[in-house]
């Protein structure tokens, strides 16, 4: 078996400096190192605690209808954990994404928030 010790995902923006005050500033993740090179540039954010959710596609579409009411085919989501699912989602549209749809109560127990960057990805904040 081989062990994973870090798992690190690399996300292409079109506009870096929103995507780091979105996930630097805006949520806080604390920039482990950056880079700014005649090639470009780029940062790694540390979180403070990732799993891995992997669903099938008939319970994405479950999860799709049940947060916003339709269907959006997204292959990756970032679900955030958040205290305030309302407030954060105030602080979060500041920063430039917009929510796809109103806060919605899960079946499976949770408050959640379902919201775009300006570069299509899609974030649920979600609260226990």
């Amino acid at each position: 078996m081989t062990t994973v010790r870090e798992f690190r995902v690399a996300v292409t923006v079109a506009d870096f400096d929103a995507a780091l005050k979105l996930y630097r500033d805006t949520f806080g993740m604390p920039l482990v190192e950056s880079w700014d090179t005649q090639e470009g540039r780029g940062a790694v954010l540390e979180l403070p605690r990732a799993t891995l959710e992997l669903l099938d596609v008939e319970h994405s579409h479950w999860v799709d209808e049940s947060e916003v009411g339709r269907r959006l085919g997204q292959h990756v989501r970032f679900a955030l954990e958040v205290e305030d699912v309302v407030a954060a989602g105030r602080e979060v549209s500041e920063a430039g994404p917009e929510p796809v749809a109103p806060v919605a109560h899960t079946p499976w127990g949770h408050l959640n928030l379902r919201m775009k960057t300006t570069d299509g990805m899609q974030l649920t904040l979600f609260q226990t």
